[in-house]
């Protein structure tokens, strides 16, 4: 399985990095997924020429791809004016609106005072729902206090377990569709016999009055012209054991 994640931090060390990259560690020993690290930081020209010529550069082409084709993304950002950053919501605006339909994501974010915590709930899950991704439950937020605190370990591994759990699922789905009836025998088709339909029966799309309704099928009559009609009833009981 392939983990993709997307960090918007700007500073270097960024705090925002750290927690992504604590957030994958996690992942990874629930799923043994690959990652792959985006980092914003170096994209910020090529998304701002996207937005003007409607082309992504080569590295922010690659990014999007990574994106579009990962099995689970972990995306966090830092908290600017009490939302996400402008960075972080100008590449999701670059990709594709169709990319991440079904896609499992754990949404995080850091920030200097815990009263930012709720930005999770309120900004980053109905940016991803409206994106139709299906984001895990337990979100992450960590302030500057929650480094080294207690709580944070937690909510890492619950919210890692919880994005692990769906990729799997995910897959043995997409897995278990993939080789659904290779190998398996043919099924038999029950053949459909002809005839002609019975005196005085009504043509065919009406009923009338006391009789089995009756349609007409494609089966070429013997002289290997026209359609016959074929009693409903006649049907079924070819279709009997």
């Amino acid at each position: 399985m392939r983990l993709v994640v997307v960090s918007a931090g700007l500073s270097v060390p960024s705090s925002t990095r750290l927690l992504a990259d604590r957030l994958a560690a996690a992942t990874v020993r629930e799923s043994a997924a690959r990652v792959e690290v985006v980092e914003l930081r170096d994209l910020a020209v090529e998304i701002a020429h996207n937005f003007t010529n409607g082309f992504p550069g080569r590295a922010l082409g690659s990014a999007l791809d990574a994106v579009t084709a990962a099995d689970g993304l972990i995306v966090v950002t830092p908290v600017f004016s009490a939302s996400y950053s402008g960075l972080f919501k100008s590449f999701f605006d670059v990709l594709d609106k169709d990319a991440l339909a079904g896609k499992p994501v754990l949404i995080a974010a850091t920030g200097g005072s815990s009263r930012h915590s709720l930005v999770t709930e309120h900004a980053l899950r109905p940016l991803f729902a409206y994106l139709r991704a299906v984001v895990v439950p337990t979100a992450v937020y960590a302030a500057s206090e929650d480094w080294g605190a207690e709580g944070l370990a937690e909510r890492i591994d619950r919210a890692a377990g919880e994005l692990a759990a769906l990729m799997t699922g995910l897959a043995a789905a997409t897995a278990g569709t993939a080789t659904a009836g290779v190998g398996a025998a043919p099924v038999p088709r029950a053949p459909v016999p002809t005839g002609t339909a019975p005196t005085g029966t009504a043509p065919a799309g009406t009923a009338p009055t006391g009789t089995v309704p009756v349609r007409a099928v494609p089966a070429r009559s013997a002289s290997g012209g026209g359609f016959e009609v074929v009693p409903f009833e006649q049907q079924l009981a070819a279709l009997r054991p």
